[in-house]
């Protein structure tokens, strides 16, 4: 550094010295401004005092409610407590056939709605409804158990009121636990269908507890309401159904006195179904379920609903860090030919058309003539009509056999009286030895008549278990009928008599009333051509105790019922009638007679018998 530079940095300090004597502030202005500072900071100190305060007061109280409401459902929830609060709100999609609403609540069918059919009040029939309805997964986490049941999911559209209608064909709904780990439930419904597709997607969840490690546990309960004239008939048809995997269809006894049957299935299932008389909801999956624990409750019967059904179901899950699990249900009625189209899963079996050969009755050839006339004629009275000349008409060969069985013994009762003067009382053996060797002689067969009636009993059955459960006849009315699945009431009373009320009803139907009738009469036509009968008195009486004891059970029953089997009577008297017109008894009494004569014609089997004796040496007596 040179002379100048030293000389100038000399001058610039001398001048600042100066400056700073001459202008700067004295010591009382040092000492005020020092003071305001301090007062400044004293004030600045206080508020973050009082702020600090006003925090900490807050952050108590949020602690304390915290402690009063949250931080249980917290240790009980886990990750999933958020999702614990909102608000209900709901979804709609339908098509031409079925409403169905879904709630945010569980993300569940809350709903639904069969659109093409009425209860017998007219109103809506609705399969389920409420929150009384369960259907949702659960699992464990943090040592408790979850259930989707009670938490909220968030629909795929951002519904901004509680309640909102969107007729769409599909919905998801989304609990969201993170930005990749959730739970989605989608519901899609395709046109004129009552099937629903359902999947549930998962991701993020394969580390969940649950009971087994390849089964995710869900529950599925509902309450059956009342859609039938009357519950306690409508009560014999409500059950649960189930089909074990390449096996027949299983059921709950609906008629059982049992308050509550259950069942806990080990393996897999096809499908589970909660049905009543019309009407199923069927859950089935695309694979099997693994295992289900099902029950049934009998409700009082002053209950607004029938029964109660639940589910416990195991479905597979393979514990993928993404995975879907589909299903359908299936919500809608009974009807054989639409569950038929299903044949790879059995649905036709809901309908109840009895079993063996009655359900085989049923199945080929009740229902494919019913279906064929209804394709021609609308109304089902006239249908039954028909279907009961068909019927008789192809029964008629064994019709007629059984009448000219009957004819023949009435020309012989002279003889069988004869017979009962001849050997009286304490000779019955030989008076049944005689009685059986005039039949062989005249070639009767004692069973004649009996025979062909026993064969068309498996009919009259088959027609038993038809008509209370063909939805076709629902609501269909004929006549003074006004619904031909129910009875068809004349007169009626609310005043309960006892034992009449509980076993007859507070109505009196009258198709059960003339099919009574007309069962008296045509049994009344054929009296004394029984051999039963003629041998037994007794049993008349018994034949006439019948149909009143059948008036009695059938007065509750469906109208079409008691329809066919009047009109069934109605026909047979006529037939008899015809028979009688071309059945010469006198004519036919000399053929027996003429038969009497003629040696009797040794059947092959006894005289192969005969044979093998000659053979041996054996010689047999002599007639006297």
């Amino acid at each position: 550094m040179d002379r100048n530079s030293i000389l100038g940095i000399i001058l610039i300090a001398a001048i600042l010295i100066l400056w700073g004597v001459f202008f700067g502030p004295d010591k009382k202005e040092m000492a005020e401004r020092k003071r305001q500072q301090d007062s400044l900071a004293l004030v600045l100190k206080q508020q973050a005092e009082q702020q600090q305060i006003k925090q900490s007061a807050a952050d108590t109280i949020t602690i304390q409610a915290v402690d009063s409401t949250d931080i249980k459902r917290i240790e009980q929830l886990g990750e999933f407590s958020f999702a614990a609060k909102g608000e209900s709100k709901y979804v709609t999609i339908e098509n031409d056939l079925i409403k169905l609403t879904i709630s945010t609540l569980g993300g569940k069918p809350y709903s639904v709605e069969l659109k093409n059919y009425k209860t017998h009040s007219r109103t809506p029939v609705i399969l389920f409804s409420g929150d009384s309805t369960e259907f949702g997964l659960y699992f464990y986490s943090q040592n408790n158990t979850i259930s989707t049941n009670s938490l909220y999911f968030i629909p795929g559209d951002n519904l901004s009121s509680k309640m909102v209608s969107k007729y769409r064909d599909s919905v998801n709904m989304k609990l969201n636990i993170s930005e990749t780990k959730y739970i989605e439930f989608v519901y899609t419904l395709s046109p004129e269908s009552y099937m629903v597709d359902f999947s549930i997607n998962l991701s993020g969840m394969n580390t969940i507890g649950t009971r087994s490690p390849d089964v995710l546990d869900m529950q599925w309960s509902m309450y059956a309401p009342q859609q039938e004239q009357l519950k306690k008939n409508e009560n014999q048809y409500v059950s649960a159904y189930y089909k074990p995997m390449q096996e027949k269809v299983e059921n709950f006894k609906a008629r059982s006195n049992k308050d509550e049957q259950q069942v806990d299935f080990p393996t897999k299932l096809e499908w589970i179904a909660f049905k009543d008389q019309f009407f199923s909801s069927v859950l089935i999956p695309d694979e099997c379920f693994e295992n289900a624990f099902i029950k049934m409750v009998n409700l009082p019967e002053e209950d607004k609903f029938l029964k109660h059904f639940s589910a416990e179901i195991g479905i597979p899950f393979k514990r993928k860090e993404s995975e879907s699990i589909t299903m359908r249900m299936y919500y809608g009625p009974n009807k054989f030919k639409l569950l038929n189209e299903y044949k790879d899963l059995d649905l036709q079996n809901l309908v109840t058309l009895g079993s063996n050969i009655i359900r085989w009755i049923n199945r080929f050839v009740i229902i494919p003539m019913f279906d064929w006339l209804s394709r021609f004629i609308d109304n089902y009275g006239l249908i039954i009509l028909l279907l009961t000349i068909i019927i008789k008409i192809g029964l008629l060969p064994l019709t007629y056999r059984s009448y000219l069985s009957q004819a023949k013994m009435r020309v012989l009762k002279p003889q069988i009286d004869e017979l009962t003067k001849k050997y009286p009382k304490g000779k019955e053996m030989e008076k049944q030895q005689a009685t059986m060797a005039l039949y062989k002689k005249a070639g009767v067969s004692p069973l004649g008549g009996c025979l062909p009636m026993l064969l068309q009993f498996p009919i009259l059955y088959a027609m038993f278990r038809f008509f209370p459960t063909s939805i076709e006849l629902r609501q269909e009315s004929f006549l003074w009928a006004t619904d031909l699945s129910t009875y068809d009431a004349i007169i009626s009373w609310k005043a309960h008599i006892p034992i009449l009320s509980s076993i007859y009803g507070n109505h009196i139907s009258l198709f059960t009333l003339l099919m009574t009738i007309s069962t008296i009469v045509s049994m009344k036509m054929g009296e004394g051509s029984s051999a039963q009968t003629q041998q037994m008195p007794g049993m008349k009486t018994m034949m006439y105790i019948m149909p009143v004891m059948f008036m009695f059970i059938l007065n509750n029953f469906s109208a079409g019922l008691t329809y066919y089997y009047f009109l069934a009577n109605i026909i047979t008297i006529g037939q008899n009638f015809l028979f009688k017109q071309f059945i010469d008894e006198k004519e036919l009494l000399k053929k027996m007679e003429a038969r009497k004569v003629k040696p009797i014609k040794k059947s092959k089997f006894q005289q192969r018998l005969e044979e093998m004796a000659k053979q041996k040496g054996y010689k047999p007596p002599k007639k006297r």
